[in-house]
């Protein structure tokens, strides 16, 4: 089977992009939604364009850091972020917001979130992908599906949060 590059994941989501936009553009948040993420170290009160922050990440005792950078940061509509080890590109990670409502009164957004693997054909690839294995236990050629499951994980703790906030049960 062919190496996947990229992956994207969708779901609709009972709430209007704004709600939707606001519980992921924080990355101090990613720890309630991702399999993977415990904890977020943002520089700087407020995330924008060219925001930095370390994600924090674990898979049973295996533990690792990555240095972020935020790329997109367009309320309702997307949000992105690059992510590098010892300044070696790994990825870019987006999440991008669609109203689909049909009635304006009931709110719908389709919540995208996707994945590009960085590390090919750059200085330094070889590398940062014998980190990921040794960090995370996943070889490189594998790391697509292992995002895919995450994704999905992910954008399904999104889902339920904000709906239940929306409903005011949560």
């Amino acid at each position: 089977m062919e190496r996947e590059w990229v992956v994207e994941e969708s779901v609709a989501v009972a709430a209007p992009a704004a709600d939707v936009y606001a519980a992921v553009a924080d990355p101090r948040r990613m720890s309630e939604w991702s399999p993977e993420v415990f904890a977020a170290w943002v520089r700087g009160r407020t995330v924008k364009t060219g925001t930095r922050f370390v994600g924090w990440n674990r898979v049973g005792w295996r533990v690792w850091f990555t240095t972020c950078q935020v790329t997109s940061a367009v309320p309702g509509e997307a949000f992105a972020f690059r992510v590098s080890s010892f300044g070696i590109p790994v990825a870019l990670w987006g999440y991008r917001f669609e109203d689909v409502a049909d009635d304006p009164s009931a709110p719908r957004t389709r919540l995208t979130e996707y994945w590009e693997d960085l590390r090919r054909d750059t200085r330094g690839a070889r590398f940062v992908s014998l980190l990921g294995r040794v960090f995370t236990g996943v070889p490189a050629d594998r790391r697509a599906g292992v995002n895919r499951a995450g994704m999905r994980a992910t954008l399904d703790r999104i889902r339920a949060a904000v709906e239940k906030k929306r409903d005011g049960t949560g």
